[in-house]
């Protein structure tokens, strides 16, 4: 297959770049799907930025009550309504039957 120089739209700053034969070459050979959608500028720019998940994540703990055994607990994560939530005995418990 002959590959040519295509051009494409940035979707950050909207500038033209050219996506050359030798690009679309190797984007075939790796088998990617999808065309660029950034320039070389904005993507070294978005690649240099520091992730969201560089730093530790805060855990979140929240109080609540067992749906098993009633118990006070903390868990870490906010309940949803509707959805029982589990002591950590009683998830360990529910989870060595397999339910």
């Amino acid at each position: 297959m002959e590959f040519q120089d295509k051009s494409l739209t940035c979707v950050d700053c909207g500038s033209q770049f050219v996506w050359t034969a030798g690009e679309q070459e190797f984007f075939a050979d790796k088998q990617f799907k999808n065309e660029p959608k950034r320039c070389k500028a904005c993507k070294s720019k978005r690649s240099a930025r520091p992730a969201a998940s560089s730093g530790p994540r805060e855990r979140i703990e929240t109080q609540t009550t067992c749906s098993a055994c009633g118990r006070e607990t903390t868990v870490p994560f906010r309940p949803t309504q509707g959805r029982p939530v589990l002591c950590k005995e009683c998830f360990q418990q529910r989870k060595s039957v397999g339910m």
